[in-house]
């Protein structure tokens, strides 16, 4: 398994606690930036960069970080094929593999418990999808998503 990881300044923080956990995990993974948390730059950059990545297959997940979650999930859904969430603890992250199949998790630092962070990351990857009645549900969001390209 390969994460590609991403945040802006105000998700830094989450970003290089996440490498420590997926270091500590053995899990692969290549950091998109930011590499500062003392220079503002625009999550969008980044929610690109790690959509990208995992819509193209180069990694199977990705973890995003701003400052609540929502703005650099919002611009990652905006890639083809990407279905990301925003978490806040381990029951949504539980939640958003299994019945979302979501391959990518947003979340904010600043409501966050950092405490509670490994815990949430592991669960996200060590969930699986649990299809069924899910699955039509996926499917049916991956042709609201064909019906609207352009």
């Amino acid at each position: 398994m390969k994460v590609a990881l991403g945040s802006d300044h105000a998700g830094f923080a989450g970003k290089e606690a996440a490498k420590r956990v997926l270091e500590r995990l053995g899990v692969a993974y290549e950091d998109f930036g930011t590499q500062t948390d003392t220079e503002s730059v625009d999550y969008p950059d980044y929610a690109r960069a790690v959509g990208e990545a995992v819509a193209k297959q180069d990694a199977q997940c990705g973890l995003l970080f701003c400052g609540t979650g929502i703005g650099i999930g919002i611009a990652a859904n905006k890639i083809p094929g990407i279905r990301a969430a925003v978490v806040h603890d381990v029951e949504t992250a539980r939640l958003a593999r299994e019945h979302n199949d979501a391959n990518v998790m947003a979340m904010g630092v600043r409501n966050a418990n950092p405490d509670m962070l490994p815990e949430v990351i592991e669960t996200f990857l060590k969930t699986a999808f649990a299809g069924g009645r899910h699955a039509r549900r996926i499917e049916k969001i991956a042709a609201l998503e064909a019906s609207t390209q352009h």
